[in-house]
């Protein structure tokens, strides 16, 4: 008897470590075997669709980020190719922000890495309400985070991220009784121009590095 048990299972703090592509395989193979399995019918679409289940859980967790919930780094980077190519291929329009916390070591070492979380999850949050379900925010790592802008042309990418940058600065951070003000800064690049996902993101980060250099808390633009 096969018995799968997952409606009490926590798989929160669990790290899967797996491609997209390789989960995928592994999950077609597994219902390959069970639908091979000489048991009655109901018995083989009961397990099959336990184990539909868990794939989504487990596919879900390889792309996101724990702590924010947003889609994590080897995502961004699967994701990144296959848009780029598509604008590519199209004569579409796609646009990068690459987005910095300011002096969020300082929030760290003030108050703790604690309220480094819930500064790092509030901000997803707004990110998320700032931006149309066509982009796609990621946590690129530590305090970075990057947004693709799909179909969305260098001229006018800047707007959406300047909006942003106003939402954190006008929003009040509190985190045990203490109020913390937290603003961010960000470069924007294009696809247009340049031959490679690489120069691409090189673009924005050198962007970005401008919006500091020039005092943080502003939107930059490359080129």
């Amino acid at each position: 008897m096969i018995k799968m048990v997952m409606e009490n299972s926590d798989m929160t703090d669990i790290n899967f470590d797996l491609p997209s592509d390789v989960l995928d395989e592994i999950q077609h193979n597994i219902q390959s075997i069970i639908e091979s399995f000489d048991i009655p019918d109901d018995n083989k679409f009961e397990v099959i669709r336990k184990i539909n289940f868990m794939y989504t859980q487990t596919k879900q967790l390889s792309i996101t980020d724990a702590l924010t919930n947003l889609y994590n780094r080897r995502y961004f980077e699967t994701t990144f190719k296959r848009e780029f190519a598509r604008a590519k291929r199209y004569n579409s329009d796609l646009s990068l922000a690459v987005i910095d916390i300011d002096f969020f070591k300082q929030i760290n070492d003030t108050y703790g890495h604690l309220c480094g979380d819930y500064v790092l999850r509030e901000l997803s949050w707004i990110m998320v309400d700032n931006f149309r379900q066509t982009d796609m925010v990621f946590r690129y790592g530590g305090e970075e985070f990057v947004i693709l802008l799909t179909e969305t042309p260098f001229d006018t990418a800047s707007i959406p991220v300047e909006r942003l940058r106003k939402a954190v600065e006008s929003t009040r951070f509190k985190f045990k009784g203490t109020e913390l003000n937290v603003t961010i800064s960000a470069g924007i690049s294009s696809s247009k121009d340049v031959n490679d996902i690489s120069e691409m993101f090189e673009n924005a980060d050198k962007a970005l590095y401008m919006a500091k250099e020039e005092g943080r808390n502003r939107v930059k633009t490359f080129g």
